[in-house]
């Protein structure tokens, strides 16, 4: 008798641990920050000591570990404080493509854009949040289809 006793105190222990582990895994979590397009300007490298941020498919990164690339007057700077979603996919700095707008871009250009997204960025970069065209749809209206826990996770500490 007392063997089953100990094994549904042992039940009861291990499933208030895991509660408990739970509750702190969300509280730890941080939470989606979001930018307009205002805000994400500021972030541009222009400002000594200021993140640098960029945003690409609407996720947000920190690129201020490259500096030496996105920083001010350096080669990708053209880049930074906005979504170059269709810069990336195009690899051009033309500033026409400075924009998330990805209408008529190619099949191979739509197949970079998302190599470059996980290959370069992704990996490389912590996300500091969405931007606004994440969340809305082109309307206004919210997406339906934003699940903030299948988004790219935040990474880093800020």
């Amino acid at each position: 008798m007392a063997t089953a006793q100990m094994w549904v105190l042992f039940v009861i222990l291990a499933t208030t641990l895991s509660d408990e582990v739970k509750l702190k895994y969300k509280a730890a979590k941080k939470p989606v920050r979001l930018f307009t397009e205002e805000e994400l300007k500021r972030y541009d490298g222009s400002e000594e000591g200021r993140p640098i941020y960029m945003a690409v498919k609407g996720v947000v990164f920190d690129v201020s570990k490259g500096k030496e690339f996105y920083g001010k007057e350096a080669p990708y700077n053209a880049l930074v404080g906005k979504d170059s979603t269709r810069a990336v996919a195009k690899m051009s700095l033309d500033p026409a493509d400075l924009t998330s707008d990805t209408t008529g871009l190619t099949k191979d250009q739509l197949k970079s854009l998302d190599n470059i997204f996980e290959g370069t960025y992704k990996a490389k970069y912590p996300i500091a949040g969405y931007t606004a065209s994440r969340l809305l749809n082109e309307d206004g209206s919210p997406n339906e289809d934003f699940e903030p826990e299948d988004q790219p996770h935040f990474q880093g500490n800020r």
